[in-house]
């Protein structure tokens, strides 16, 4: 264990970190707003990666082009969803766990139906390791986690900078004082629906290409950013992030000097410790009913 391999390590950790974020901070934004668990966030992500493959291999888009088409994309589908679908029963929680779940499933169906079971042939456009210093990373993982961070510091400043932000923070906080101010949840909550779905869809463009596109990959997406949102506090946008990158520096250190195996355990324990010594999380508050 050498002192290059441990940095190395931990810049793809936070390079993981910075993507578990992005799905992480989507998740928790519709909790937290609309008081909404997203079964289909999953779903989202791998729109992302099979719009941003079409875009390439259909339209001749460049790959900055076809990750921006499956944003917007993914954001737009969101937007529908929430405006006429969700937003009939946005306060019954087992109705829209059930309509999240169903948007999931016909998502993972369409895509089947359309581009079929097997993975197609979609790569990061640059490939190639910067090495310097006896230290080393991939030039696409160094990218992907410089977009990620201006996604994340352009977030947070949307939240915490912007009357639509403050709006949105209102919501959260007390729907009803909120509405009762002028604030208008059918207006704002497809925006913030609209918002965390792009996000998912964002990353999922720019993370298949590095590991793997196909049709039900996000299943463990969905159970990871249930683990995060969880271990960072619910409904908590800075808890999320926290949490995103130990989770990623946890799984890279955990994948090379533990194993997979050990380290999805090692990751669990931590999970539950957290939830035995703070039942609310890194930076949770009392959650709302869901």
């Amino acid at each position: 264990m050498n002192v290059e391999g441990l940095v190395a390590t931990g810049l793809i950790g936070i390079s993981l970190g910075a993507q578990y974020a992005l799905l992480a901070l989507g998740f928790t934004l519709i909790f937290g707003i609309l008081g909404v668990v997203n079964f289909a966030h999953g779903g989202f992500y791998v729109l992302g990666g099979y719009i941003a493959y079409a875009s390439m291999t259909h339209l001749g888009a460049p790959y900055p082009v076809a990750v921006v088409i499956a944003a917007l994309g993914t954001a737009g589908l969101g937007y529908v969803f929430e405006r006429f679908v969700l937003e009939r029963l946005v306060d019954d929680h087992l109705a829209t766990l059930m309509l999240t779940l169903g948007l999931y499933l016909m998502m993972s169906s369409g895509i089947l139906v359309v581009f079929g079971p097997e993975s197609p042939s979609f790569e990061f456009p640059i490939a190639g390791v910067l090495r310097g210093g006896g230290f080393y990373l991939p030039i696409q993982n160094l990218i992907v986690l410089a977009v990620c961070i201006v996604a994340i510091v352009t977030l947070y400043w949307l939240v915490y900078h912007t009357d639509f932000g403050r709006a949105l923070r209102a919501l959260a906080d007390d729907r009803a004082v909120a509405a009762a101010q002028g604030l208008r949840p059918k207006l704002l909550f497809p925006l913030a629906f609209a918002l965390a779905t792009g996000l998912a869809g964002l990353t999922g463009a720019l993370v298949t290409p590095i590991l793997s596109l196909a049709p039900h990959i996000g299943d463990p997406v969905l159970a990871t950013s249930f683990l995060i949102v969880i271990l960072g506090g619910l409904g908590s946008v800075g808890g999320a992030t926290v949490a995103a990158f130990i989770v990623g520096l946890i799984e890279a250190y955990s994948a090379v000097y533990l194993g997979g195996s050990k380290g999805a355990l090692a990751l669990f324990t931590l999970v539950l410790l957290m939830l035995v010594i703070r039942p609310s999380g890194l930076f949770g508050r009392e959650a709302r009913g869901a």
